[in-house]
């Protein structure tokens, strides 16, 4: 799998906000990929390829990243369920 299928998900999925202190865990950071993949009809990555990638992309701590797009959509509705 290419690198820029990661290049993509970060762009269209996340955005920085590194003033409000807030970031997405390993979880919810692992999971919008899942849904971005799943939107996006991408094929879905190892999970170990994606950490390798992303720790040369994003720090692991207090990324400053939040989730944003219909991959978002995605997630918060796959999270949770009594949602919909």
């Amino acid at each position: 799998m290419a690198n820029s299928q990661f290049d993509h998900f970060l762009s269209e999925a996340t955005y920085s906000d590194p003033a409000s202190g807030c970031s997405l865990d390993r979880d919810r950071l692992y999971g919008l990929y899942v849904s971005w993949c799943s939107v996006n009809g991408q094929p879905l990555g190892t999970e170990s390829n994606f950490w390798a990638t992303m720790k040369r992309r994003i720090s692991p701590a207090r990324n400053g990243l939040r989730m944003r797009g219909p991959a978002a959509a995605d997630y918060i509705l796959a999270s949770y369920p009594g949602l919909v």
